[in-house]
């Protein structure tokens, strides 16, 4: 607990805040992933994006990206409770839509072993953020924006 502070208190207080939102908006998603299922959630996350014109990334938005990515993925592993892939780019998705982004969610398989091996990433101009490498095989068309009814109820 007392290594976990250290570490906590070595951020940059810029995203010591970030890491507390993060902690506790993958708390939500999985709240809505277990209430809701995944179509539903996402839909959700979608409608509460607002109305923000998608607008290509800079230098400094991958940059910025990359740290959201590395950031969820340590509250992902040391947050109140340990949050999957699917999470983690549920919750990195919608807030680069919120920051004016189009950043794509991609859900992929692979197969190893005999076994196949699911994931979920999220990619911003080409780029899957916070990935080593990918060698999962995402699944066509799944990553593009369907946009929220205009009038629809949620």
């Amino acid at each position: 607990m007392l290594r976990g502070l250290r570490r906590w208190w070595a951020l940059p207080p810029g995203e010591r805040g970030l890491y507390l939102r993060l902690v506790a908006g993958l708390s939500v998603i999985h709240a809505l992933l277990a209430t809701l299922g995944y179509v539903r959630t996402r839909a959700c996350l979608l409608r509460h994006v607002g109305r923000v014109e998608g607008r290509l990334a800079n230098t400094s938005d991958l940059h910025s990206a990359q740290r959201l990515a590395a950031l969820a993925a340590i509250a992902g592993r040391r947050g109140l409770l340990s949050a999957t892939c699917l999470r983690q780019a549920l919750l990195v998705d919608w807030l680069l839509h919120r920051r004016g982004l189009n950043p794509i969610l991609q859900l992929g398989v692979r197969k190893r072993d005999d076994k196949f091996d699911a994931h979920a990433w999220v990619e911003l101009e080409g780029v899957a953020l916070g990935q080593a490498a990918i060698e999962h095989q995402p699944f066509p068309n799944h990553g593009q924006r369907t946009p929220p009814s205009a009038g629809g109820a949620a």
